[in-house]
């Protein structure tokens, strides 16, 4: 069946293969257009360089007029995202317009990677720790522990890791 929310997700599935946005990758599941799988790749010169970062998108029947649930399936440590993997991104709330598309909606996810909004932390350790003058303030039994709750550390950024 094909509705406007499929149409419009079709479309943006062909203009991410077409003209794809830097350091991102997206694609529908097998047979369910409405459920994405994504990657987002580190900025380079960002704490987040050499990161791959894997979410999923889970579109509506109202897609486009409401935004899609974003989440990180990578573990992540940052000052706008849930423990869950939710993600703090005014244009996946309150800000949301029709006009964003998934090319849009991950480069902006993307970009709050790279600049954090310290203004709205859904993380506050992780807002703490991104705003610290001197990493050193860190000690040591804490890096410890993040690292194992962590595991490889992919996915934690190098100016946590002192």
């Amino acid at each position: 069946m094909s509705t406007p929310a499929r149409k419009r997700l079709l479309r943006d599935f062909k203009r991410l293969q077409q003209d794809p946005p830097v350091g991102i990758s997206g694609a529908p599941q097998d047979n369910n257009i409405m459920l994405w799988n994504a990657v987002i790749f580190g900025p380079d010169d960002t704490p987040w360089d050499g990161g791959t970062f894997k979410l999923t998108l889970q579109f509506t029947e109202d897609y486009p007029n409401k935004p899609p649930t974003v989440r990180f399936v990578s573990r992540m440590f940052h000052p706008n995202i849930y423990a869950d993997g939710s993600i703090c991104l005014d244009i996946l709330q309150n800000q949301w317009s029709p006009i964003y598309d998934v090319a849009a909606i991950l480069t902006s996810i993307q970009s709050l990677l790279c600049d954090p909004n310290p203004k709205s932390p859904a993380n506050s350790e992780a807002a703490r720790t991104s705003q610290l003058e001197n990493k050193q303030e860190l000690n040591l039994e804490h890096i410890k522990e993040k690292k194992l709750q962590f595991g490889d550390l992919e996915n934690v950024p190098a100016f946590f890791l002192l």
